[in-house]
């Protein structure tokens, strides 16, 4: 069957209203607990519009209770809604991108069933949303509206109905995962990583994230690096107070230009070729401040032109720096290879990248299976991956 020939996914029952009066809600919080089952979770974000990543639109939809599309800018939080669900298990699909949102109007899962997860443990080529859908349920579903500004109000019919088909096939779909995942003896592996979610808020915080401005590599002195940092800061603060996403507020591109150029006067940086679009000179005198103080940073308070290293090097400069680290992680890169073939899993989701990089660096200064079972752990792994691993790869170290 072609694409062409996939039948499209579906709405089992009318487009709901927005959920967005207290009565609304409490009518809808009697449906989920009077229904059985799990519950189906989705979050509408603004990532590309706004600074926060706060949800704009959250779908819920449990057999028996139908689908609710909740607009939590209508309330001050969904406290209630999450405990109208109470300890049932949450079916979520690429639970680290809702999480923390969901959190931050007070809603936490209990129990877990991450779909994206699940299709990665069954080394599925393709996990979206939409592909495991086709694949497994035989239905198509677009994505046209995923990058839209949730933000917006009124929302838009297409936008809503687009957002309840993300949930109306979850539970569904949890079914026949699960079944997968059962027949593949990885069910207690999906577990566990499901039960590792239920505290999870969100990424690490990135050291020195102004690092990462796009064209940095363009910037060759330690002053102009400050001058980045300085307009990166000041544009993150603006951003923030504006909820405004900072690429918006200004370019990576304009930073760069500020750092190579360095402007001290008004006239100089309104000259940049960045600066002639009215957006970028709203706040021109915040960038002139910002250039002006990284130029007169002290020199001990300059930036480094190499990232401060947070544990072990990049791999590319290990056969330089450490011959025997670089020849470890290429055996334990191997080993994990081949175990992650046996057993038909991404090596991503085998093990963390960065356990196996700190055990290659400086393993432990007793290398037994235990040793490095716990230096995996500490590094993130779970006890399955753990399990699988250990034995060979403190065999490889040794």
């Amino acid at each position: 069957m072609n694409e062409s020939q996939v039948p499209p996914l579906q709405l089992s029952e009318p487009l709901p209203e927005v959920t967005d009066t207290g009565d609304d809600l409490a009518r809808y919080c009697r449906d989920i607990r009077d229904a059985s089952g799990p519950v189906a979770i989705d979050t509408e974000r603004a990532s590309g519009f706004r600074y926060s990543q706060r949800a704009y639109l959250v779908q819920v939809r449990r057999s028996g209770a139908g689908t609710a599309l909740v607009d939590p800018i209508a309330f001050e939080d969904l406290s209630r809604l999450d405990t109208a669900i109470g300890d049932s298990e949450w079916i979520v699909h690429a639970a680290t991108q809702d999480l923390p949102s969901l959190r931050e109007v007070g809603m936490r899962p209990r129990a877990l069933f991450d779909t994206e997860l699940a299709g990665r443990l069954l080394h599925f080529e393709r996990v979206g949303l939409a592909s495991l859908v086709e694949q497994i349920l035989g239905r198509s579903m677009e994505k046209q509206h995923s990058a839209v500004d949730w933000s917006t109000r009124p929302l838009p019919g297409p936008w809503l109905d687009y957002a309840a088909l993300d949930v109306e096939a979850l539970i569904e779909l949890r079914e026949h995962l699960d079944d997968l995942l059962q027949q593949a003896g990885k069910r207690e592996w999906a577990q566990q990583e499901f039960d590792a979610l239920l505290t999870y808020t969100g990424p690490a915080a990135r050291p020195e994230p102004w690092r990462h401005t796009s064209g940095i590599h363009k910037v060759k002195s330690a002053r102009g690096l400050a001058v980045v940092r300085a307009v990166w800061t000041a544009r993150d603060q603006i951003a923030a107070a504006h909820d405004i996403t900072p690429t918006r507020i200004l370019a990576d591109s304009a930073i760069i230009e500020m750092a190579v150029e360095c402007p001290r006067s008004r006239g100089k940086l309104r000259d940049l070729k960045s600066m002639r679009a009215r957006g970028p000179r709203r706040f021109l005198e915040q960038w002139l401040e910002a250039v002006v103080a990284g130029l007169d940073e002290s020199d001990d308070a300059l930036p480094t032109k190499v990232p401060r290293s947070m544990g072990p090097p990049p791999p590319r400069v290990w056969s330089h720096q450490n011959p025997s680290a670089a020849h470890r992680l290429g055996a334990c890169k191997g080993a994990v290879s081949e175990i992650a073939e046996a057993h038909d899993v991404p090596t991503e989701n085998l093990v963390p990248p960065q356990a196996i990089r700190t055990l290659a660096w400086e393993p432990p200064s007793r290398i037994t299976v235990a040793s490095v079972a716990d230096t995996l752990a500490e590094a993130g792994a779970r006890p399955w991956q753990t399990e699988l691993l250990s034995g060979r790869l403190a065999t490889e170290l040794a």
